[in-house]
């Protein structure tokens, strides 16, 4: 097998694969012990066949510099494929400070393509290249040294039928003229702020079902101050205090260590030292905010009002247009737009773009009594309303 465990041979690899149209890309990384990913494996095939041009990175190899991998990455000539991008690309933007462009996601091309809503690389195997993939090793740690002839075939795997699954999608696409509606989901991930967490953020992704303003103050600092501090010791969230604890905390609202004590679901780390000092200060912090600062949870009146007579139409007319275009429902518009479509929201993703053209369009069209359904067999069809 070509693994490259010195940036000679490393920076070798990057000059052949420079004058080359594409390269497949995948990495290994472990993240259960760490707020940030740990890169442990970066694997690159090369056009071709078999595993001659396939070739393992190993990141963890003594003395070994990414530089010129980081430096192919931006090279404007090379197209970079990988297969559901996103924890591969905050990888590159969070240790090297670069997002691999130009991108191709063969998982978002495949749901264009009419490979269904979960178009898994497993799936774009069997039925692209029709060969048996075993992904025994999935699961394993990729952080020890040596790794087993198994963990390098599996991941050595995960490229070499990239390639073909690439070249497939890709014509298909040309063939279709659906680049621009592949660029445009593209785009996201190449997106710098799609990989930044900002912690005064962080409270909107918490599930609560309290809606005081001052309830949701506390769990904003609380949120944040977990944020921050995971970040800066690059450990879990869940290290520091789990949503159920902070959640318990914007209730009882401590402010001291003796009430911090009596939590009952506050690790025990986490009542002294750093941390305990963080949450009494991000409660007085909450506690000490004006009203007009709290957060707001939606009102009554402003949530929304779904006319689900309306959203079951556009339920059948999305299936309809996603069984004639064969791109995936998901892809095309999830429900919950849908909801939102039948009440009255417009600034949609899927009424712009190529969404709006495959589907947006006719959507808004049917509610405002300008198209109706009807059924002939199994097919659905739009008839135009006089007016």
């Amino acid at each position: 097998m070509n693994i490259i465990t010195t940036t000679e041979a490393l920076a070798a690899l990057c000059a052949e694969a420079a004058s080359e149209p594409y390269v497949t890309l995948d990495t290994e990384f472990l993240r259960e012990r760490t707020y940030y990913a740990k890169l442990c494996l970066v694997q690159m095939a090369l056009p071709g066949k078999g595993p001659e041009r396939a070739y393992i990175i190993d990141p963890l190899a003594e003395g070994l510099s990414l530089d010129p991998l980081l430096e192919l990455m931006r090279n404007p000539s090379v197209v970079k494929v990988f297969h559901a991008a996103r924890q591969d690309l905050e990888i590159f933007f969070v240790d090297g400070g670069v997002i691999p462009q130009p991108l191709f996601d063969t998982q978002i091309a495949a749901m264009v393509c009419g490979f269904g809503e979960q178009a898994g690389y497993e799936t774009l195997v069997r039925k692209i290249v029709r060969a048996p993939l075993d992904k025994a090793s999935r699961f394993t740690d990729w952080s020890q040294r040596p790794l087993t002839d198994a963990q390098l075939k599996y991941a050595l795997d995960d490229v070499t039928h990239l390639r073909q699954i690439y070249e497939h999608l890709s014509a298909d696409i040309r063939k279709s003229g659906r680049e621009t509606w592949v660029a445009e989901d593209i785009q996201t991930l190449t997106t710098p702020d799609t990989y930044i967490t900002h912690p005064e953020d962080a409270w909107q992704r918490i599930r609560t079902r309290g809606q005081s303003g001052k309830f949701l103050a506390v769990v904003r600092e609380l949120a944040r101050f977990r944020e921050d501090y995971a970040q800066s010791r690059n450990i879990p969230r869940s290290r520091v205090y789990k949503d159920d604890a902070l959640l318990e905390l914007a209730s009882t609202k401590p402010s001291s260590i003796e009430a911090l004590g009596r939590s009952r679901l506050l690790l025990r780390e986490a009542r002294r030292g750093d941390i305990a000092e963080g949450i009494l200060d991000a409660v007085k912090t909450a506690l000490a905010l004006p009203q007009s600062e709290w957060p707001r949870a939606a009102t009554e009146d402003e949530q929304l009002q779904v006319n689900p007579a309306l959203a079951d139409l556009l339920r059948v007319l999305l299936k309809a247009k996603a069984d004639e275009s064969g791109v995936a429902q998901r892809l095309i518009a999830p429900t919950s737009e849908l909801d939102a479509i039948a009440a009255g929201k417009r600034d949609l993703p899927c009424l712009k773009g190529w969404r709006a053209e495959l589907f947006g369009n006719d959507a808004l069209r049917l509610c405002a009594g300008e198209l109706a359904l009807t059924a002939k067999g199994q097919q659905v069809r739009l008839i135009e309303i006089p007016r």
